[in-house]
């Protein structure tokens, strides 16, 4: 049986629920911002009651949801990929030297950031939200929720390159510049649009 075969296959299984995890935590979190714009609040007129009991239910259901999210996908997707990937190197340490050099060294510190992003997020802004505060607005989050595609286009294009030895650094950079680019400008243009429905 080839082992190899097993921890890649595992890896990339990993890899794909850890940005399923990932983006979806996000979207609870952009959801359970939005709840701030419930309105009205205040009086004791029957919609400012409902609009009120309406917060709290939401507020609850999110907070439980990101929780579970986190708890069952992003953490165990995370945790799946690490240990494939290093199990990978550890039957052929010659990924280290194979194709562009550093491609491997660049990944892997691609993937300790994606780590520190999820712990950032976790720690920063879903434990505060569950707690009822609101570190960051809707608009902030629907940002922060984008940050993981820098990472999904990056990752792949370095393995994939890489591993060959035809990745070019450069060109990579600006590819990946460009994307992000255009991934932001698309976010404000959506702002922008819901802001008009809004009104």
């Amino acid at each position: 049986m080839d082992f190899i075969l097993i921890a890649k296959a595992l890896h990339v299984v990993g890899f794909v629920s850890w940005f399923a995890g990932l983006f979806y935590l996000g979207r609870v979190l952009v959801n359970h911002a939005d709840t701030e714009n419930i309105a009205p609040l205040a009086g004791d007129d029957p919609v400012a009651v409902r609009n009120r009991f309406k917060q709290d239910i939401l507020h609850e259901e999110y907070s439980a949801t990101a929780a579970r999210v986190y708890k069952i996908i992003v953490n165990p997707a995370m945790m799946i990929t690490w240990v494939a990937g290093l199990v990978m190197i550890g039957l052929n340490p010659g990924y280290l030297q194979s194709g562009t050099g550093g491609w491997l060294h660049v990944k892997i510190l691609l993937v300790v950031l994606m780590v520190v992003y999820q712990l950032y997020t976790k720690r920063k802004i879903m434990l505060p939200m569950a707690a009822g505060q609101r570190p960051w607005t809707d608009w902030q989050l629907r940002l922060w929720n984008e940050v993981p595609t820098f990472f999904l286009v990056s990752v792949p294009f370095i393995a994939v390159f890489g591993k060959v030895g035809q990745l070019n650094y450069l060109y990579l950079a600006i590819g990946v510049g460009i994307f992000c680019l255009l991934v932001y400008r698309g976010a404000v243009g959506y702002r922008k649009s819901r802001s008009k429905e809004i009104q």
